[in-house]
């Protein structure tokens, strides 16, 4: 068996005979060589031949620990298997997808913002891209099913982008009035003045029709809605978008991409605010749209455009919350269910937003569309926003913050923080009362959580 390696550009071979004695591909690593490596013994189940530090003495350095793989540059002794199976799970693309061909379990942080000039176009600028932030993306493309992703600086960096990259001047969207507040504010306070007009329909989709123009252009929904949890029918809006020959837009930011997966159901783009579920751990600001690879070239044109791009740290963090986001959703959305009963039927709670109840308006459509009822809930006190008030400075477990998705459970007055600067009417359109309280879910102890929310509420 021929080994070759490229130190510095000085070629070091050395020649071992496996038992089969067939040849082996040369393995050029894309860096030097380090000096951390792990025993031979790794290389057993592929090659009979090992490599001993003194059986080459240029090698003594680089293999002194007598191993077979070089972590720092991802290059191994022994050949790689380049077979892939046809489809993973989705756990299993959190954690493997989009990463690098390597044997080293996290890849580098790629903090320099500029590379010198080479022969190598891909990334010359942070702006126009990154190492680190394109395993992000490729991770979130692959959990959602799409060509690509391009992540963000936030959610509303990747929001505004996705529009931005199907609408000019003279165009219209088309939205449904239940929305994230600062969705709804880009539409209200900032697309009039660049000549986009924003028509709104309810989460039916009821009266859609009517409201096409030959100037409609997207068709821009989230499913569930922020802070109500209602749903729009997935399958209704991508018909109706391919009807009218709209650009079909999701926020997929409450359902991630392990309870629903808006492309494979025949959407054009998915935003997140990957800040939220998708890191998970309330530590990074981040956004990411997916597509194709056409829509996200237009997007990535916004990013460097406008600069909304992400910082590498940021997507290293993302990254590593991803590769847990399934273990997470699924303890979040049985705590979420187990709270969503008690609060139904707690004598000082009007009413309870959570798709997984019976009783919500919506049930039998998330039965349908999703894989699981999410870990976001909203609750109506009886007695109105004093009450509410009163709930949110008792919790002791909660913690009173605007975040969500991460694995401390979190309580917010809306009307204080997503949908603040609204009025009453718009309020109401939304589906928000002065007394809403939203909650998010974590991995706490449901037990704690309700005793908490029990004594919270008197």
């Amino acid at each position: 068996m021929h080994y070759v390696f490229r130190r510095r550009g000085i070629r070091q071979e050395t020649t071992r005979l496996c038992h089969q004695r067939r040849p082996v591909p040369v393995i050029e690593p894309p860096h030097v060589f380090g000096a951390q490596c792990f025993p031979a013994q790794s290389c057993r189940p592929f090659c009979a031949a090992t490599i001993r530090p003194d059986s080459h003495p240029k090698l003594s350095m680089t293999l002194q620990f007598g191993g077979c793989f070089c972590w720092s540059t991802r290059c191994t002794l022994f050949p790689m298997k380049t077979s892939k199976p046809a489809k993973l799970g989705p756990q299993t693309q959190a954690i493997h997808g989009g990463e690098p061909n390597r044997r080293g379990v996290n890849g580098p942080i790629v903090t320099e913002i500029i590379r010198s000039q080479g022969k190598n176009k891909a990334y010359i600028y942070t702006r126009y891209g990154n190492p680190t932030l394109s395993v992000a993306e490729k991770k979130i493309a692959a959990l959602e099913g799409a060509e690509a992703a391009v992540v963000t600086s936030s959610g509303m960096a990747a929001i505004s982008s996705a529009l931005l990259a199907a609408l000019k001047a003279g165009d219209e969207v088309i939205s449904t009035a239940q929305l994230y507040g600062g969705s709804y504010r880009l539409m209200r306070d900032v697309f009039p003045n660049m000549g986009i007009t924003v028509r709104q329909v309810g989460t039916d989709l009821a009266g859609l029709e009517n409201l096409v123009t030959p100037r409609s252009k997207v068709l821009y929904v989230e499913t569930p809605t922020n802070p109500t949890l209602r749903l729009v029918d997935i399958h209704k809006a991508v018909a109706l978008a391919k009807k009218h020959k709209l650009v079909s837009i999701i926020d997929n930011t409450f359902a991630t991409p392990v309870l629903q997966n808006p492309i494979a159901l025949g959407y054009d783009m998915v935003v997140h605010s990957a800040t939220k579920a998708l890191a998970g751990h309330s530590d990074i600001i981040a956004g990411v749209a997916v597509g194709n690879s056409n829509w996200m070239d237009r997007v990535r044109q916004m990013i460097i455009y406008l600069g909304g791009c992400m910082d590498p740290g940021a997507a290293y963090l993302l990254i590593r919350g991803i590769k847990t986001l399934g273990v997470r959703i699924e303890r979040q959305c049985e705590n979420a269910l187990a709270v969503a009963r008690f609060l139904e039927r707690h004598p000082k709670v009007a009413r309870v937003h959570y798709p997984g109840l019976k009783s919500h308006v919506d049930h039998k459509l998330a039965r349908k569309q999703m894989r699981g009822f999410g870990s976001m809930l909203a609750f109506d006190t009886k007695g109105g926003l004093p009450a509410s008030r009163r709930f949110c400075d008792r919790v002791q477990l909660f913690l009173l913050a605007a975040s969500l998705g991460g694995v401390e459970s979190l309580v917010i007055l809306p009307i204080y923080s997503s949908h603040y600067n609204m009025t009453n009417e718009e309020l109401r359109r939304a589906g928000v009362s002065p007394g809403t309280v939203r909650v998010s879910i974590g991995l706490e102890d449901k037990e704690d959580l309700i005793e908490d929310l029990k004594q919270a509420l008197g």
